[in-house]
């Protein structure tokens, strides 16, 4: 396949929705572009290539996929083998049940509580959303960065109030990840499944594994490392880092803009 005919991900390097997608496209083994977009401009770039104002956009085949669910789906129905879908019908339903439980509640809720924690540190935050991008992105970032502060303290969001509901809801899905596992290595049934890619994909930022392929703060902010500290005793931190260590595997970019 010409690389001009290849899957294009239209991405953010530093956001969890996002290594959802890369991981299913990497842990299928299907060679993609992978173009990255500056934050605040995303939503109109998503738009205009007829996703729904987020990422990841996945261009594949003339579709556009616009979630990082719908863009799951696409590929088990392309690219089958190895699934991420149970075989059986009822844990293929309970996979699906915890993907989208994921996607609501933990998503949105460690997003804030990590950019609450993120945005006091203008170093840190220009570092870790412009990575990737054009010099000149950086130097507008560090500019901007009073505007961008309130911005996303807004939009995301990133106030204290959503921070204090954000790791309310971060526990909650390591209590949900733990009762769910009751033992056993996997969420649903004996394997990988997209229950198990999302909830760690969504993870990353509390886990900060070594296979996550892009930049993550060195060190974290105080406040986020203090959180990650007091969880990092439970069960499902240590079975979200495992899940990276086990199945995050090579990424199948053969070329990234």
């Amino acid at each position: 396949m010409a690389s001009n005919d290849l899957p294009v991900l239209w991405q953010l390097r530093f956001s969890h929705f996002n290594e959802k997608g890369r991981w299913a496209l990497d842990y299928k083994g299907v060679p993609h572009r992978r173009r990255s977009i500056p934050p605040g401009s995303h939503s109109i770039k998503s738009r205009r290539l007829g996703g729904t104002g987020t990422t990841p956009v996945l261009v594949m085949d003339g579709e556009v996929l616009g979630d990082s669910s719908d863009i799951v789906a696409a590929l088990e129905r392309r690219h089958p083998d190895p699934s991420l879908y149970p075989d059986d019908a009822a844990d293929r339903e309970a996979a699906l049940q915890l993907e989208e439980h994921f996607g609501t509640e933990l998503g949105p809720g460690i997003r804030s509580a990590l950019f609450n924690a993120l945005l006091p540190s203008r170093d840190a935050t220009v570092a870790a959303i412009t990575q990737g991008l054009a010099p000149f992105r950086r130097v507008a970032a560090n500019a901007l960065y009073p505007l961008i502060r309130v911005g996303a303290r807004r939009s995301l969001p990133a106030d204290e109030e959503a921070a204090r509901r954000g790791r309310e809801q971060t526990v909650a899905a390591l209590d949900r990840i733990e009762a769910q596992l009751n033992g056993r290595d996997y969420l649903i049934g004996e394997r990988f499944s997209v229950a198990d890619l999302t909830a760690a994909a969504l993870l990353f930022p509390l886990v900060s594994p070594p296979e996550f392929a892009y930049e993550l703060p060195e060190p974290w902010p105080s406040e986020w490392e203090e959180f990650r500290g007091s969880l990092a005793h439970r069960r499902g931190y240590r079975w979200a880092a495992e899940m990276f260590r086990r199945h995050r595997g090579r990424s199948a970019a053969v070329a990234e803009d």
